[in-house]
């Protein structure tokens, strides 16, 4: 289902999956977290997302009011993106889904994730 299609329904769940139905912004949501972060601190940091892709979603987030994208009149020119009220509140949703993989995950080696420190 396309998120589109997603947005049709009026029903709660759909329309949050549709904001958050990619691999990328819960990420995104959680590198920000309740600081500012200029795009190429984004991408530094979420090294394994293509520049497109990352700026891609970041529209979509800021469409769907989870970012805040402050725009400098500077030369050159700076962008930086914060959280809203409704992104924060992913917060402590997103620390429960880690508990709850950690707590049924498999005794394995994955990697670490470092870049949401």
């Amino acid at each position: 289902m396309k998120k589109n299609e997603l947005m049709a329904y009026s029903c709660p769940l759909g329309k949050a999956m549709a904001a958050l139905g990619s691999k990328w912004k819960p990420i995104i949501v959680l590198v920000i977290k309740d600081r500012k972060l200029r795009f190429g601190e984004l991408a530094v940091r979420i090294n394994v997302i293509s520049r497109k892709v990352l700026t891609d979603q970041l529209r979509e987030m800021d469409a769907d009011g989870l970012i805040i994208r402050e725009e400098f009149r500077e030369i050159p020119p700076r962008v930086e993106y914060s959280l809203t009220e409704k992104g924060l509140a992913l917060l402590p949703i997103f620390l429960q889904l880690e508990e709850w993989e950690a707590k049924y995950q498999e005794k394995r080696q994955d990697k670490d994730c470092t870049f949401l420190k």
